[in-house]
């Protein structure tokens, strides 16, 4: 009996779905009936050659009245904006193309209720959805913006940025998925989240190379996203927090992605008013673009990873792990700036923000430029509590002795960039302005010759250095510097060929640098240090 009553119900289960499959598919009476709005039926063509806006928007106005499908059949509907309402699914189906027109004035200027830094340029969009809830963007069909026809004839800000639409724009929302959908071609950015609650981004394509600022995603002052198994190809930046309002960027996942960019694969910035907090990424692949012409950065990438606080707010517990990173210049960027960049006119410069509890594991990260990767702070205000745990990181190497004792700017008030520093006196990592940081079973090598300590740090308190590793050349006088560190601890670390000494420190501030366990036979002094440091303050065990 239970055999036949599953029998039953399975047969009963196929047949549903395939009159649903006929119902949207034909656009028919019953699909009206039902809510599933075919464009179609509403005077779309299909064809790409006449603007399909009007027809596209009366089948969402007469689908939010109830709630339903805006369903796009196979063929090609060319439009200019489309504004979203409540309660609908925009359904693009396979071998179907959403086509943004080619004419700006296809796209009306709509200024977000959020005042933020972009509201006298990005203001046009071919999907916009604004004080909405419920809204899906689905189907396994593509989004084209034709992109390059959006030629930018200026570099003046801020018209360079202006009749660049984007593709999609969705404004203090809730309940937003978008799914399946392959993204193709902005003039601008591809997609901007503004003020956003409760958002998954789940399972999309993008490929994203026809002008400037493509960047991939932007999630702008939004809480409670999740962003997962996404393919991802960009001339900009890729998966990217922002923060150009007051609104702080907070409780977001990001996973099992496969991410290229020509600039940032993954970052935190640039603008940054309220910050970022409870952020996880895990389980992605940072790798070079499939595209080596460029409009900005490189073809292998500026960044891996970038971390930043420059124009106020904070960034507050950000964890990070198995990440696998393959040919950007620079694989890590942790940077406390003082930019202070104004969101609206007339308000208060920003104060200097925050940038902490940070914790980095599992990283492989390979054919990697000469630059170094670093975690800084500036004068009075230091990046705090950043964990690095299980990392390798393979460098191009080259660094020369001049690299090793340059003084590095401060820049504080710079555009915050992972190459700005130039060649930084440690191929590995550098540390300036910081306090509680942690290296636990973290390596570093180098292919050509590199006359740079592999670890530089200055000005940092709460130094813990565990079972460190590092390539050196022979000359070295320190494959590790300390100068004027506080409370430093090196334990189990060695370098992965001798060297003259494994330790350098320098400064009168240097306070209990504490070195143990080094391995003998390595180094022909376990740390060299000059005058003006106490020696008092070094323990040798």
């Amino acid at each position: 009996m239970n055999q036949i009553y599953f029998s039953f119900k399975n047969y009963l289960y196929i047949v549903v779905t395939v009159c649903i499959s006929i119902i949207i598919c034909n656009g028919s009476v019953e699909a009206e009936m039902n809510n599933v709005c075919n464009v179609r039926v509403f005077g779309a063509t299909g064809t790409g050659e006449v603007l399909d806006t009007d027809a596209i928007q009366s089948a969402v106005d007469q689908c939010a009245k109830e709630g339903g499908v805006v369903f796009l059949p196979a063929g090609t509907y060319l439009s200019g904006t489309i504004f979203l309402q409540s309660n609908i699914t925009l359904h693009i189906a396979e071998g179907a193309t959403l086509l943004g027109s080619t004419d700006p004035s296809d796209y009306p200027d709509t200024i977000a209720s959020i005042p933020s830094y972009n509201d006298d340029f990005f203001v046009q969009s071919l999907i916009y959805g604004e004080k909405l809830q419920n809204i899906t963007i689905t189907g396994r069909g593509t989004i084209d913006g034709q992109g390059e026809a959006f030629v930018v004839t200026t570099r003046e800000h801020p018209e360079r940025y202006r009749n660049r639409p984007f593709i999609i724009r969705i404004v203090n929302s809730k309940n937003i998925l978008v799914e399946n959908v392959t993204m193709r071609n902005s003039a601008a950015w591809m997609q901007h989240y503004f003020g956003c609650e409760d958002l998954v981004i789940r399972g999309i394509t993008v490929f994203n190379h026809a002008n400037q600022n493509n960047d991939m995603i932007n999630i702008d002052g939004c809480r409670n996203v999740v962003i997962t198994e996404v393919l991802g190809d960009t001339d900009d930046d890729g998966i990217t927090l922002k923060s150009t309002s007051g609104l702080i960027t907070e409780n977001v996942t990001i996973s099992n992605s496969v991410i290229s960019s020509h600039v940032n694969a993954i970052k935190m910035g640039t603008e940054t008013h309220g910050g970022f907090r409870n952020i996880t990424i895990s389980n992605v692949v940072i790798k070079p673009s499939s595209v080596e012409e460029t409009i900005y950065g490189v073809h292998k990438g500026t960044g891996g990873i970038s971390l930043m606080i420059v124009d106020g707010g904070i960034l507050d517990g950000v964890t990070i792990s198995n990440v696998l990173i393959d040919g950007p210049l620079v694989p890590l960027y942790i940077r406390l700036g003082d930019r202070a960049r104004k969101y609206r006119p007339g308000m208060d410069r920003p104060p200097v923000g925050q940038v902490r509890n940070i914790n980095i594991s599992n990283v492989v990260a390979t054919n990697i430029g000469d630059y170094g990767a670093s975690i800084t702070g500036i004068p009075g205000h230091y990046v705090e509590n950043v964990s690095l745990n299980n990392i390798r990181i393979y460098y191009a190497g080259g660094g020369t002795h001049e690299d090793a004792e340059r003084d590095v700017p401060e820049m504080e008030d710079s555009y915050p960039e992972g190459t700005k520093f130039g060649q930084l006196p440690a191929y590995g990592l550098y540390i300036r302005h910081a306090i509680g940081i942690s290296l636990n079973n973290v390596e570093f090598s180098y292919e050509k010759t590199d006359e740079r300590p592999a670890l530089v740090a200055d000005n940092v308190e709460n130094l813990n250095v565990y079972g460190f590793r590092a390539k050196g050349e022979s000359n070295l006088d320190g494959i590790v510097r300390l100068h004027n560190v506080r409370d430093g601890y090196l334990f189990s670390s060695r370098s992965l060929k001798p060297v003259k000494s494994f330790a350098n420190i320098s400064g009168r501030d240097t306070r209990q640098i504490n070195i143990f366990e080094l391995p003998a036979g390595l180094y022909q002094n376990t740390f060299s240090a000059t005058d003006d440091v106490m020696r008092n303050e070094i323990i040798i065990k």
